[in-house]
């Protein structure tokens, strides 16, 4: 038995319950993975909200994509992204299933080794947002001397997309709280406060033009912004305004795309090799233990620290 994390209705996060499930055994291309850092992320809380739907029929949802732990057990042909997994290795896991959990049946697809350089809580809660943040900036195809404009810069995937631009040998600007601005600088961005006119505020910013707009909020205004700046709208992009995008032209990434899903898991061995070498950080901002993951997702649907919740069996 093992203890999971399931929603056993739709609604807020008081639908959470921890429950002993069998851990059954692992069949071909299958390992059980022991977690002992586990992500936390703002789409688990619209899945049992109802934001996908909410047919009765597909509860108890469980919940969660990604992880970092130890393999306890494998099927045959248990052979990941970077090779034969087994017994006794560490691991990171993304595109899970089930992650919410203190061991879970995942299949080797998923299942990278994790570089010893890496803690369990920044490794466990890198791989989603680091990845979604990769498909942002290869999907505008950020380039040195570009100017990128990330919104909503101090989120999850807005820190990444920052870092990851960066990189690239872009110049940065990020909307940002005021409070979360000296971070943003040490990042090496320029950052600038969301609000009434944002627009005139990043024009000062950049006189020579936006080259790309990387929208992480999803709200009219960063929207609104990006094409009022941006003048190829192929270099537009967002994770979250998925009707806007359809009326106005630019690009939704995510949601169940499939070009989507196979960039962001060949993002996934080079995210885990630069953070290893220091060249891209997760900020964990908080943990919690497993029992206290409704407790996690109230407060990640509030003000908060930067960086990322880990869920710690």
């Amino acid at each position: 038995m093992t203890e999971t994390v399931v929603a056993k209705a739709f609604g807020g996060p008081e639908v959470l319950e921890v429950i002993d499930e069998r851990l059954p055994e692992p069949g071909p291309g299958e390992v059980v993975v022991e977690f002992r850092a586990i992500g936390v992320n703002p789409v688990e809380y619209k899945q049992y909200g109802g934001f996908f739907g909410a047919d009765d029929a597909d509860l108890p949802l469980h919940l969660g994509s990604e992880g970092a732990g130890v393999i306890t057990a494998v099927g045959t042909d248990a052979i990941g992204p970077r090779g034969p997994l087994a017994v006794g290795d560490e691991v990171v896991v993304y595109r899970g299933t089930g992650t919410y959990a203190a061991a879970a049946v995942e299949p080797a697809r998923a299942v990278l080794p994790k570089p010893g350089a890496l803690g369990w809580e920044e490794a466990g809660g890198l791989l989603l947002t680091g990845a979604t943040a990769w498909d942002a900036v290869t999907t505008t195809r950020v380039a040195e001397r570009d100017t990128v404009l990330v919104h909503g810069a101090v989120g999850g995937v807005g820190l990444l997309a920052v870092q990851l631009a960066k990189l690239r040998g872009a110049t940065v600007i990020g909307t940002a709280r005021e409070a979360n601005h000296e971070y943003l600088r040490e990042l090496g961005a320029i950052p600038v406060p969301y609000g009434d006119g944002l627009l005139e505020r990043v024009r000062a910013l950049a006189p020579d033009g936006v080259d790309v707009a990387i929208d992480t909020v999803g709200t009219d205004e960063a929207v609104d912004v990006s094409l009022a700046l941006v003048g190829d709208r192929s270099r537009i992009v967002t994770i979250a305004a998925f009707a806007r995008a359809g009326g106005d032209g630019f690009t939704a990434i995510g949601g169940g795309d499939p070009d989507s899903a196979r960039v962001r898991d060949e993002a996934r061995g080079p995210l885990l090799d630069l953070a290893a070498e220091g060249r891209i950080t997760n900020v964990v901002a908080r943990t919690y233990p497993l029992a206290r993951a409704a407790q996690a997702h109230r407060d990640l649907q509030a003000p908060h620290p930067i960086g990322k919740f880990i869920l710690v069996p």
